[in-house]
């Protein structure tokens, strides 16, 4: 190649990288914002005479038409409407039923199942969605939320590399290489990726993720933090305090010896004072929750109850019933994403006041289990069925958050507890798969990636999966911002001939060397940049670097665009990516952590996904 000497353009497209660099690696401005003042940089030298513009004016705004930002919203539009008709937390269920309580079962199956969902859709989605998953879990087997938050948190990355819509870096790909093979004699013009070109890498980085923390999870997992030993949440913590309401939550069995077979739930709570809660009921292939105070229970009737476990395992022995552990019959109904404890306050216009609960019938009318009444100064813990109701009583329930969500547009109450509740579309599960499975047979027919995500998306919300505004909402604007105004620098790199520039002093600067370390240099380079930077912003700037530098030494220039892509996926070593920030709080982790844990992850990323790329390409 010929020597390049150094333009003014260059010069002043070096500086702009420069500040761009400064302002990410610092967070002078967020992200999206630093990335549009780029973008409006780069326009204004359109409109100084003086010097050659860095970029048309054409050109300028490409990245809000892009195949790859358009790409990125239908995604993350899909990946709300699977989200939403409860897909995934079916699947984030079955994981609970199979997964066992063992560390080393537990995490292959978590952090699986997360790559596998973080392949099709935005990786921090993924991880978003199973935070309370394994939340449950660690509350159920005593594993400590540090030992399993971050395999989950690092295999949601890994699974960003299994498909070309894993990840936006990958995304992004295909459209940087046509941008480049612009500047490319016809000899040497890159073919864009199809959908699963990086699936062998993706499989490979996600094996070794797994068997990493299987194997050495002991060594480099945090022990037990505080978070841990302390998972109760704000809610809970507030009501054990207030109202001395705690326990586990446990399911039993009424054997033939019971007394209780053949009574009413009225009768045993009447009869029987040292009863636990009763949450809910299984009989005759139903789940009732909470029972209707008349329901009869039967011989190998279930039921859902709360309470001190000793307690619980004393009443059952003596009144006959079978201790069958955490909820599995319940399971569902009974955890806190459906499910919780709230406050419902009788304000003074209410029309049930003066009426005795037990007309009422809150569990049959409002899907309400009352555990307590505050009145005034004390607090009414059992026989609160003959209680009349007064201005002021609040009602301490247990109910489903849909439930509850009813209850607060009822002006008979007022709810003082938040509702966390989500109207999943269940119902339409059949077309959310079908319309996921059609974008995808549509990329691998057409290799149109835009249109064929672009269809499954508009198929989301014509079918009824997501409305429009929905639809608006799970898209991340940041993100597109990010990205779309991220791509005119990218392509100012290329054209103003910067990228060679840089390309031959790397050369030059590393020497005669075989094409496999240049490779890894430039894996190396990507991984610092992502660190410092958005990935999007490192592979928008490094992929016409490694273009330039695979056509100087004769590479591949495709598979070193690739590596880029590929690379900027490997940010372990500090909590700067997007879920790593999330696991961050709730596991407790320190960035002491991340750097042990990461630092050698990031080394065996290298390896394995360098030695992939090399054996596949």
């Amino acid at each position: 190649m010929e020597p390049l000497s150094l333009s003014f353009e260059m010069i002043l497209v070096l500086c702009i990288l420069g500040v761009t660099i400064f302002l990410f690696a610092f967070e002078v401005l967020r992200v999206d914002v630093a990335a549009i003042c780029v973008m409006v940089t780069l326009g204004l030298t359109t409109l100084v005479p003086v010097i050659e513009p860095l970029i048309s004016k054409q050109d300028l705004f490409s990245g809000f038409s892009s195949n790859a930002v358009i790409s990125v919203i239908a995604v993350m539009i899909i990946g709300a409407g699977l989200d939403k008709t409860g897909i995934m937390s079916k699947l984030a269920a079955l994981i609970m039923k199979k997964g066992g309580k063992t560390e080393g079962r537990i995490i292959p199956l978590v952090s699986g199942t997360v790559a596998f969902i973080s392949s099709f859709m935005q990786n921090i989605g993924a991880a978003a969605l199973f935070l309370p998953v394994v939340n449950r879990i660690s509350a159920r087997t005593e594993i400590p939320m540090s030992r399993l938050l971050m395999p989950m948190g690092f295999c949601a990355i890994l699974g960003g590399t299994a498909t070309m819509i894993g990840s936006s870096p990958l995304i992004l790909l295909n459209d940087l290489l046509l941008s480049s093979n612009k500047t490319l004699p016809a000899d040497q013009q890159m073919e864009t990726f199809g959908l699963f070109s990086v699936t062998p890498i993706g499989i490979a980085l996600v094996a070794t993720g797994i068997f990493y923390f299987v194997v050495a999870g002991k060594f480099v997992l945090p022990k037990a933090r505080e978070q841990d030993t302390n998972r109760t949440s704000r809610a809970e913590d507030y009501f054990e305090k207030l109202y001395g309401i705690q326990g586990e939550l446990m399911e039993a069995k009424v054997t033939d010896d019971s007394p209780m077979a053949g009574m009413t739930i009225r009768q045993v709570e009447d009869n029987y004072p040292n009863m636990p809660m009763m949450l809910a009921l299984y009989s005759g292939d139903v789940v009732k929750v909470p029972p209707d105070r008349e329901e009869m229970i039967w011989v190998n009737t279930q039921l859902g109850v709360m309470g001190d476990r000793r307690q619980i395992e004393a009443f059952c022995e003596e009144n006959h019933w079978e201790l069958l552990g955490e909820p599995d019959r319940f399971a569902d109904v009974l955890n806190s994403q459906h499910s919780g404890i709230a406050e419902l306050v009788v304000p003074p216009g209410s029309s049930l006041i003066g009426q005795v609960i037990k007309e009422i019938k809150p569990r049959r009318n409002y899907g309400a289990n009352i555990l307590q009444i505050f009145r005034t100064d004390h607090i009414i813990k059992r026989d609160f069925a003959d209680e009349v109701l007064q201005p002021g009583d609040t009602l301490v329930v247990h109910a489903s958050w849909k439930d509850l969500s009813k209850l607060s547009r009822n002006r008979d109450f007022v709810l003082a507890t938040d509702v966390k509740y989500e109207d999943l579309r269940t119902h339409k599960i059949k077309e959310a798969s079908f319309f996921f499975s059609l974008a995808l047979i549509l990329f691998l027919i057409t290799d149109s990636l835009s249109i064929s995500l672009l269809t499954g998306a508009m198929g989301m919300v014509l079918s009824g999966v997501l409305t429009i505004d929905e639809a608006y909402e799970a898209v991340s604007w940041q993100t597109v911002f990010l990205l779309a105004s991220l791509i005119p620098l990218g392509i100012a790199v290329d054209q103003t001939g910067t990228a060679a520039w840089i390309a031959q002093k790397i050369l030059t600067l590393v020497g005669d060397v075989p094409n496999w370390v240049l490779q890894t240099v430039i894996a190396g380079l990507a991984t610092f940049f992502t660190l410092v930077m958005s990935n999007i912003g490192a592979t928008v700037l490094l992929v016409p670097l490694a273009v330039n530098i695979a056509v100087a030494v004769g590479a591949d220039p495709a598979v070193f665009a690739l590596t880029v892509a590929i690379s900027t996926s490997n940010s372990f070593l500090i909590p700067t990516h997007q879920v790593n920030a999330l696991i961050m709080g709730p596991g407790g982790y320190q960035v002491a952590d991340f750097m042990r844990a990461g630092g050698i992850m990031t080394i065996l990323f290298l390896v394995v996904s360098l030695s992939m790329l090399n054996l596949i390409f």
